[in-house]
């Protein structure tokens, strides 16, 4: 099996080529070959006796995708994405990257399939950013879309096209709307949701953290390791389960910041909640109240999709998979 995933440099795109390496397969095909695709330079994967191409590519630039899928990947994981606050503060960046490269790669799929009868399986990474308020709690998925931001509406525009083209016989396609995914590691990125992550991963290392908003504000939440196991299983299911909406709701936990606060006390002590300060930012309160408090996810939840249960075990994942399963 080929698998190409854009967005590879990134944090999901590097946990996900690493689950492929370290089993080998995706469902019960062995992984023969990957593609790794992204605007910087891809890193190459350690440990991996297949055939493996990093890429630094654009995928709004002409002829970019069509390269990417001349050796015809069998799965195609688009996770290449310009984040929340990025493509809400730069427009044109956010429509290029989130739009026309989306565009773009299911333009390239088509004219191949109308060549050579080329289907792969695509999955599709959405938000929850493609509904707007008011909300109802929990949001099903037969609420209409009304995003509410550009980066939002640029996911939803990804969600139509992806079943058109589904609809229409070009590619297989399933798209999932993750929930923001927490704890993330690394430095804090330009999504407006990063807070999330920071006000935890922070004080686990020691450093202080700045919280923009009140701990009255709730969300849905999964950790990278459910992220990768969501793109798993969207690759690997049953289509003909799925039906004509191809995209799909991820389970998560509903939890206020406050609750996350808390569950950060239970696992690492007093000491780390001191480390979180207050600092309101408006700009950021007035992206995150238009955001989801909760899904129901029931439909993706019976075709195999699971989620953590509580923000304690959010965290112990983290300590586990970045901090060696040890506190500082």
């Amino acid at each position: 099996m080929h698998v190409l995933i854009t967005g590879a440099a990134g944090m999901v795109g590097r946990k996900l080529t690493a689950r492929l390496v370290a089993d080998g397969r995706l469902g019960e095909r062995p992984v023969e070959r990957l593609t790794l695709a992204d605007v910087v330079l891809p890193p190459r994967p350690e440990g991996y006796a297949g055939v493996v191409d990093v890429v630094a590519a654009d995928l709004a630039e002409p002829g970019v995708v069509e390269r990417l899928i001349e050796a015809r990947p069998d799965v195609v994981f688009h996770l290449a994405a310009v984040v929340s606050g990025q493509a809400e503060a730069d427009l044109d960046l956010g429509y290029r990257v989130n739009l026309d490269g989306t565009r773009a790669l299911l333009d390239a799929i088509r004219t191949a399939h109308v060549e050579d009868g080329y289907h792969p399986r695509v999955v599709f990474t959405s938000s929850i950013a493609v509904y707007g308020a008011p909300l109802p709690n929990p949001i099903g998925e037969d609420l209409h879309q009304a995003p509410l931001t550009s980066y939002g509406t640029q996911k939803a525009i990804g969600e139509l096209l992806l079943a058109d083209w589904t609809r229409r016989g070009f590619l297989d396609g399933v798209g999932i709307r993750l929930p923001t995914i927490c704890i993330r590691p690394g430095a804090p990125n330009q999504a407006a949701s990063s807070f999330f992550s920071s006000i935890l991963r922070e004080p686990l290392a020691g450093r202080e953290a700045v919280l923009p908003v009140p701990e009255t504000v709730r969300h849905w939440h999964a950790s990278p390791r459910s992220a990768v196991a969501f793109l798993v299983r969207a690759a690997t299911l049953d289509t003909a389960l799925v039906g004509p909406r191809r995209t799909l709701s991820m389970p998560g936990l509903s939890a206020t910041v406050g609750e996350q606060i808390e569950a950060l006390r239970r696992v690492a002590g007093e000491r780390a909640v001191h480390l979180i300060r207050r600092e309101p930012d408006p700009v950021i309160m007035g992206i995150v109240q238009t955001w989801a408090e909760a899904l129901d996810a029931s439909r993706a939840e019976r075709l195999g999709f699971v989620a953590e249960t509580s923000f304690d075990e959010i965290i112990r994942v983290h300590v586990e998979d970045e901090l060696g399963g040890v506190l500082p």
